[in-house]
């Protein structure tokens, strides 16, 4: 996996409304991953974005892209967004595949004040225990359908099929986040902060929305090594074209230089 730093340049108001739209900022981190194509036709880019040019080179869809694909070792990306003291903001990605940020921001270096890209092997022990960061949108499914009401046995009317997603309440989020670490093979062992909030989206010509974002820090023990790496490479939690589920982590001993906030 490839983990990439960008220095968003926040002295220029521009930079800042970039920030201010999770859509936005997704759409742009898309453009490092051009298709081949993509880059021997438009090797400047001079063309108007569309996501069809940012196809792996394995796609036949958009499920099986960089773009909009599921989290695997081999395509799509995760990113996450962390403020810094001063006002300053650092976008950290990962991704299956070595982006292109030059690409990307060649019509837009304004935005950025700096990038740098390394690999990380994803490699963990045993009960080894670390430091963690993870913005989520921590949510639940409300009005499911049951199985007997989709074959229509029992009245579902005003009801969802895949229900509807709502926020869980301040007061479960530390149960939420327990909850997602049994089933990513780690345990919370001291959650130094949960900070709550919300982000903001608006895609062109459409009204603007916001999501429940928690900022969650701590610590944890890996239990399950395989599944842990998996939990890592997908990401945790709905959401994650806007910026939530990426967990960063790093030695209890040192300050890990990819992901200190």
């Amino acid at each position: 996996m490839y983990i990439s730093l960008l220095t968003v340049n926040t002295g220029e108001s521009t930079g800042r409304l970039w920030l201010s739209n999770r859509y936005r900022v997704h759409q742009r981190l898309c453009m490092a991953f051009p298709s081949a194509e993509r880059k021997e036709k438009d090797p400047a880019f001079l063309c108007r974005y569309q996501p069809s040019d940012f196809l792996n080179a394995h796609a036949t869809d958009y499920q099986h892209n960089h773009v909009h694909g599921l989290r695997t070792s081999e395509q799509a990306f995760l990113f996450r967004m962390d403020p810094r003291p001063g006002g300053n903001a650092v976008i950290v990605v990962q991704s299956s595949v070595k982006p292109d940020w030059d690409y990307a921001f060649h019509n837009a270096g304004f935005l950025l004040a700096g990038h740098r890209t390394f690999e990380d092997d994803l490699s963990f022990n045993a009960d080894e225990k670390l430091r963690f960061w993870l913005e989520a949108n921590p949510t639940r499914k409300v009005g499911t359908l049951s199985k007997t009401e989709r074959l229509g046995h029992v009245s579902a009317a005003g009801r969802d099929k895949n229900g509807k997603r709502v926020a869980v309440p301040i007061g479960s989020l530390g149960k939420w986040l327990d909850d997602k670490a049994k089933e990513s093979g780690f345990r919370i062992r001291q959650p130094l902060s949960i900070t709550p909030g919300y982000v903001y989206f608006a895609k062109p010509q459409t009204e603007g929305h916001r999501l429940r974002s928690v900022r969650f820090e701590g610590t944890l023990e890996v239990t399950d090594t395989a599944a842990f790496r998996e939990a890592i490479i997908r990401g945790i939690g709905p959401a994650k074209g806007f910026g939530f589920g990426l967990l960063s982590v790093a030695s209890l001993r040192g300050v890990n230089y990819a992901y200190t906030v």
